[in-house]
């Protein structure tokens, strides 16, 4: 009797176990650090920026629509006080042309930003280390609303001409 009770353990420890694995495999897919982990055909561009807005590292790198990578790192250049942005970019096959122009955008109304890459048409192409120089920063809903509501309220060109008096 004492046989199959033995058994009947080690076959639940062990789907226990598989059970576990799953689970770890799953928070590492929807988490995103197995593509990161296991991405070895990959390359690093820069691309500096005015204005990053609420762009955040790891955040996706598209064309077209398409994930090719991810953001990896952003930091401040302290002589021009610009935005340096270090993109991964997962296949070194693709050959995105190096006049292409890099967009940051936001996902929905609310969503997360992103950057989008616009293919030029150079015949040479990025590769590790390259700079992207076409940058288009993000554009900033409380900035465009702020605008707004000056344009409509009149800005400051009503506010300088005051009546004068005539001698």
């Amino acid at each position: 009797m004492q046989q199959p009770q033995r058994w009947i353990e080690i076959t639940v420890g062990f789907f226990l176990l598989i059970g576990i694995l799953a689970l770890l495999m799953l928070g590492l897919q929807v988490s995103g650090l197995s593509t990161s982990l296991t991405s070895k055909n990959s390359y690093e561009v820069t691309a500096n920026f005015d204005n990053i807005g609420d762009l955040r590292p790891r955040a996706p790198v598209t064309i077209s629509g398409v994930h090719i990578g991810e953001v990896k790192s952003i930091s401040l250049n302290p002589v021009s006080f610009k935005a340096i942005v270090t993109l991964t970019l997962n296949d070194n096959k693709m050959l995105i042309p190096d006049d292409s122009a890099a967009s940051i955008y936001t996902a929905g109304i609310l969503g997360s930003n992103y950057i989008e890459l616009t293919p030029g048409f150079d015949d040479t192409s990025l590769h590790q280390g390259s700079m992207i120089t076409s940058t288009h920063s993000a554009l900033i809903l409380e900035n465009l609303i702020g605008q707004l509501v000056y344009k409509i309220g009149g800005g400051s060109d009503n506010a300088s001409k005051k009546p004068t008096k005539a001698n």
